[in-house]
């Protein structure tokens, strides 16, 4: 009996001792301030049809997926998607980034200017921007090495764009107006132009997806042509932004990998000079960059008053944020059916009317969202304000 009261007494010991050690280790635990953190997943906006830049298939999953997964892994932490299309520009940082709906956004471009304080930025992790392109095996497609290398040559340029405002001045220099990417890289394909001055990482990404690599891509860098890309957090996740920088080193032969996977250009950059004065630049993936026209603020038909400066302004931030997409970035567009700036011309007195129901019910056999309950009346009046100081008669 006595042996047995002392196993028992011992067992007792042993469980006491197992109690104080879990006791010991729960307090242990909470003392490191990542932990919480790392059972959290790194949740990322992303848009789920950019590519190179980013889809939501597995199987292709983009430059700025695939550079997610690879920091989530060294973080030590799960990821997790929240998709929304970008070409909603500065919108779709506001709805999930400064909405909390994700923690970090990648490839927005480094710049104070781009959301204001809202935003803080990792350190870069890539040089994004326009390039030329041209075929290899051609003695026009030998590397320009600069503006003036383009002389005599025919350069396939996406209108409204800063390549477009940067070459207008050169009568030596033929210029070959596309409506996106795609097109300059088909007026290559198609032998209309002999370089495409078009953006760089779309360009590099149909080069290999869809013309097999024959053409060569030179990165140029200048003002409004390139701009440094990096992650980008709301202003108060300041500690998740700095393990981002401790890890970001570490990443770099990755991120050089991808960027060749996703077939975007590297090298050393060509410099050109600086954009002709009266050009703004838009931010973003992708974004398009363009020139003022010279437009004249007019009082309208059918409206008591011109508009004052800051409806115009307010009106005019969100229109380059949301409606430059399709029709165009200070609402200079080529295609005569999305032109903004033919309202008055088409609908006179109606003009008011067909944009206020436009707006609110959206067309959407004709790919027009409904916008009713994205903005309020109030702001559809600023962006009237703006669309009034752009009418003309022509788009020509």
């Amino acid at each position: 009996m006595r042996a047995n009261h002392s196993a028992i007494g011992a067992s007792r010991g042993r469980s006491i001792s197992a109690l104080f050690a879990c006791a010991a280790a729960a307090l242990i635990v909470p003392a490191s301030p990542l932990h919480a953190d790392e059972a959290q997943p790194l949740r990322l906006c992303a848009d789920p049809t950019n590519l190179p830049f980013s889809s939501d298939s597995p199987s292709q999953p983009g430059f700025y997926v695939e550079i997610g997964q690879a920091l989530a892994q060294a973080l030590g932490r799960p990821i997790a998607y929240d998709w929304y299309k970008s070409y909603f520009g500065k919108r779709t940082v506001r709805v999930t980034l400064l909405g909390k709906q994700c923690d970090a956004m990648i490839g927005l471009p480094r710049s104070e200017d781009f959301m204001g304080p809202p935003v803080i930025f990792s350190s870069s992790f890539a040089k994004e921007g326009y390039a030329l392109v041209a075929a290899k095996e051609s003695a026009k497609g030998q590397a320009p090495g600069g503006i003036d290398g383009l002389k005599g040559k025919r350069v396939a340029v996406q209108f409204a764009s800063t390549p477009q405002n940067l070459l207008a001045s050169r009568d030596d220099i033929q210029k070959v107006t596309v409506l996106s990417p795609e097109e300059g890289m088909q007026a290559l394909d198609q032998g209309r132009a002999d370089v495409a001055f078009i953006w760089g990482p779309v360009a590099g990404w149909l080069n290999k997806t869809t013309y097999n690599g024959r053409y060569q891509i030179e990165l140029i860098e200048g003002e409004g042509l390139s701009w440094d890309a990096a992650i980008g957090f709301a202003k108060t996740s300041t500690e998740l932004r700095d393990r981002v920088d401790a890890v970001l080193p570490q990443l770099q032969s990755t991120i050089g990998a991808l960027a060749v996977k996703y077939g975007l250009p590297i090298g050393a950059p060509v410099r050109f000079g600086a954009v002709p004065a009266g050009t703004t630049t838009g931010t973003g993936t992708g974004a398009a960059v363009a020139q003022v026209a010279n437009v004249v603020a007019t009082e309208t038909k059918g409206d008591a008053a011109a508009p004052g400066p800051e409806a115009v302004g307010a009106g005019k931030e969100i229109f380059n944020g949301t409606c430059a997409h399709c029709h165009g970035p200070d609402a200079i567009q080529s295609e005569r059916k999305i032109d903004l700036r033919l309202l008055r011309h088409r609908y006179g007195d109606e003009m008011r009317e067909k944009f206020w129901t436009t707006v609110h019910e959206g067309r959407p056999t004709k790919g027009m969202p409904a916008w009713k309950e994205v903005y309020t009346d109030d702001q559809f009046d600023s962006i009237y304000s703006f669309l009034l100081t752009v009418q003309s008669e022509s788009n020509d």
